[in-house]
């Protein structure tokens, strides 16, 4: 994937291209910014004429997403809510002994810390630990769910990690090591199947053709309005 910028109506745009067997150029635009899908033989030329052509539905699909109400910001007190696979969980600081510990207890996270950490430090070691905690979960949640997906299509996977990844969900590389983002965990359990399955299905077709999207249908044939949940609702489920 190459990133390139281009001037639409005296605005400058980034975005991200992709080369595949696929016949014509598409787009797509989500939280990550302008993605062009194009066919390995289409030169530049051709395909910046196509976004100068579709520049009017680009630019307003941008503004859609800079108009989105911004993801709140991580409270570290007690009675702060983290999100939770579609719900919330509700953050219980516990200033007792020396370790940082985190578990939870049925909608409440107990989080416990040095009493005497302040400022900075603080911060980031109580960030740190919920990301561990979000890890943990996600790996113990969705490294079954690709698993499953994969043995759907009778390919294997050679490694799930689950990792902090900012501008990706996730991601299938050439070796079957499929990544996913532990931020999903505050997502629905409905969209991060989707999320697995959309993934597991690179290991059949490593491109987003019509292909790869009879492969993901036949995982799940509601993928379609799962998908857009994901594109429209992204945010509410992102703290940190």
């Amino acid at each position: 994937m190459s990133e390139y910028s281009i001037e639409l109506d005296g605005r400058s745009v980034a975005f991200t291209l992709r080369r595949s067997a696929r016949r014509t150029i598409g787009f797509t635009i989500s939280r990550d910014g302008l993605a062009v899908a194009a066919p390995r033989r289409a030169s530049e030329r051709e395909i910046r004429r196509a976004l100068v052509t579709k520049s009017g539905w680009i630019l307003s699909k941008l503004d859609d997403w800079v108009a989105r109400p911004v993801a709140p910001e991580l409270v570290l007190e007690s009675g702060a809510s983290l999100p939770w696979l579609g719900s919330e969980l509700t953050l219980d600081l516990r200033g007792e002994g020396v370790r940082t510990t985190v578990r939870r207890e049925g909608d409440r996270l107990i989080l416990k810390h040095d009493p005497h950490l302040h400022g900075e430090l603080r911060t980031r070691t109580l960030t740190k630990a919920l990301q561990r905690f979000y890890k943990r979960e996600g790996d113990a949640l969705m490294a079954p769910k690709v698993a499953a997906y994969a043995a759907r299509l009778g390919r294997p996977v050679r490694k799930v990690i689950v990792r902090d990844q900012k501008r990706r969900w996730g991601s299938c590389a050439s070796d079957a090591t499929i990544r996913l983002n532990w931020r999903l965990m505050g997502f629905p359990e409905a969209l991060i199947d989707y999320v697995c399955a959309h993934e597991a299905a690179h290991l059949v077709e490593a491109n987003h053709s019509p292909a790869y999207w009879r492969v993901v249908e036949s995982l799940m044939p509601d993928w379609k309005p799962r998908r857009q949940q994901m594109r429209d609702e992204a945010d509410r489920w992102v703290v940190f």
